[in-house]
């Protein structure tokens, strides 16, 4: 999966320090990246490429995290236009990013990037905000309020009957996504990851489910999520009944008749990939 950066390590603690030239910079314009390819291979530029175009880089940076031995900044502003062989790249690209560790970076870098954004200003009493020097979190200077990075709780379920799998499709309307996937939702406010899994494959399919079975957790930055994966049994009946706002299709599957998925960055993917290919375990 996309967090699967090993050997390298990933180091989320909020140590900023003076940045060297060989740090490197993650800049977002919208939904896009600063990225250019060496070898086919994605890069990102450093402090000392983007001194280049602009010196005053060393004031203006707000570091994100460590990767190794390397501290990764942001540069809000100024907006720089593309220069070199940098350009701006949807950030799609950083789903089956070669290698896969920088698709990592890019992603959860944008995570932090859209959450200081949103919190420009403080949702209490709408005064400026002020990065913390001492964690990553915002504070309020007039009414104190301290506002920290948002994650969002969320499920995917792989509901089995047997030795078939429920996929889904999601509607146009509801999300560009048009591969295959599971059943999916965000948990609600006073409710626990199970409860939330009765309850979205009801809401999305109409089903009843059973035996609840924790696969493995997955932080998923492209929507700010941190997913809890479950393989369940449908209880009684097996008839599907669709929620058309939010999903187009939904089918039972066969073990030798899933889709091949075109991607090992999601959790979806993975737990598609498990019950194919674990027949023992269901």
């Amino acid at each position: 999966m996309i967090q699967d950066i090993a050997p390298h390590v990933y180091h989320v603690e909020y140590k900023p320090t003076i940045p060297s030239e060989k740090d490197m910079l993650l800049i977002y314009q919208g939904h896009t990246i600063l990225a250019g390819y060496q070898e086919n291979q994605l890069c990102y530029p450093t402090i000392s490429d983007v001194r280049t175009v602009f010196p005053e880089i060393d004031r203006k940076v707000k570091f994100l995290f460590r990767i190794d031995d390397t501290d990764y900044y942001e540069l809000r502003t100024p907006e720089l236009p593309p220069f070199g062989c940098w350009k701006y790249e949807d950030l799609s690209i950083l789903r089956n990013a070669v290698p896969n560790w920088l698709g990592f970076a890019g992603i959860t870098g944008y995570q932090i990037h859209t959450w200081y954004t949103d919190n420009t200003f403080c949702g209490r009493c709408g005064t400026k905000m002020r990065p913390s020097r001492k964690e990553r979190a915002m504070e309020c200077p007039n009414c104190h309020k301290i506002s920290y990075p948002t994650i969002c709780p969320s499920v995917i379920v792989a509901v089995t009957n047997g030795s078939r799998l429920l996929l889904t499709k999601y509607s146009s309307t509801h999300s560009s996504h048009r591969n295959y996937a599971l059943v999916a939702g965000y948990t609600e406010v006073g409710e626990t990851l199970e409860q939330t899994v009765h309850r979205e494959v009801m809401e999305e399919v109409g089903l009843k489910v059973k035996n609840l079975r924790y696969y493995k957790s997955q932080p998923w930055s492209f929507s700010g999520s941190l997913l809890a994966g479950f393989f369940c049994e449908v209880e009684g009946d097996s008839a599907i009944t669709l929620d058309t706002e939010e999903l187009s299709t939904a089918g039972w599957f066969e073990r030798e008749e899933l889709p091949a998925m075109g991607s090992a960055a999601s959790l979806t993917s993975e737990m598609i990939e498990y019950f194919r290919n674990h027949a023992e375990a269901f």
